[in-house]
């Protein structure tokens, strides 16, 4: 009897290895079929003066920021935003255009809810490896508030600020355009370092997303526009789940 049940043990373990090594074949192999957003190289400097005249901007098309990811649809007037991509060896650069009626920035401390201030937010995952990065850095959400300042929680659950981020804005009436250069970090980036940012190349695949924070002088935002629909409805993943990001491959 003692026979029979550990041979039956030892061929459910099999069974069970066998299918795990089926699922982890399937994803892998979904992983590497995955489509990717193709991000132009740029052999030119990009001058961070959010005046967008260097050739790659003239001839990189614009990607949409449409996505709801809460609140209500806002009009024409209230939010439009829309944004290009390039990279370099040591930069991945980002040229953002958002129409918003009304700027609100009313906390003075920084780190104090800057998600409820008008903000760009940009989401990397570097290695594209998906899953949490609520309170670690297998990915990034860098909130970069009107006044520069580059905010996301570290891994110990707090808000931080990063220098991973440069960036330029002039905003025209209610147009603002956003001119950033942003340095990538493996997940092992340790807070409060300088680190050791990673040097880009060709064929590298990421995760990637784009958002924007809309305030009218409220207590919180009204709106979360973003570049990627989302499953579901919880739809403010973006902070915790790096799945949801679209996968891009510099070219």
């Amino acid at each position: 009897m003692r026979l029979l049940v550990l041979v039956s043990i030892i061929l459910l373990s099999s069974c069970q290895n066998n299918s795990e090594s089926k699922e982890d074949k399937n994803s892998n192999k979904s992983s590497a079929t995955e489509t990717a957003k193709v991000i132009p190289y740029t052999a030119s400097t990009i001058f961070l003066d959010a005046k967008a005249s260097e050739r790659i901007w003239t001839t990189t098309p614009w990607q949409p920021m449409d996505q709801v990811w809460l609140g209500e649809t806002p009009s024409p007037d209230d939010f439009q935003g829309r944004y290009k991509l390039s990279w370099n060896e040591d930069y991945l650069y980002v040229l953002a255009e958002t129409i918003d009626d009304k700027l609100i920035d009313t906390h003075a401390d920084p780190l104090e809810r800057y998600w409820d201030d008008d903000c760009l937010e940009v989401f990397i995952d570097e290695n594209r490896s998906k899953g949490n990065h609520q309170y670690n850095h297998n990915a990034f959400a860098y909130h970069i508030a009107l006044d520069g300042q580059v905010l996301d929680i570290g891994t110990d659950s707090s808000a931080h600020t990063y220098h991973h981020v440069k960036s330029k804005r002039v905003t025209t009436g209610n147009k603002s355009v956003w001119e950033l250069a942003i340095s990538l970090y493996p997940d092992t980036y340790v807070d409060n370092t300088r680190g050791q940012a990673l040097k880009l190349s060709k064929g590298k695949k990421m995760g990637f997303a784009i958002a924007y924070c809309d305030n009218d002088d409220s207590v919180e935002r009204e709106n979360f526009i973003g570049s990627v629909a989302v499953e579901g409805e919880d739809k403010n993943r973006g902070w915790i789940d790096a799945g949801i990001f679209e996968a891009v491959i510099l070219n």
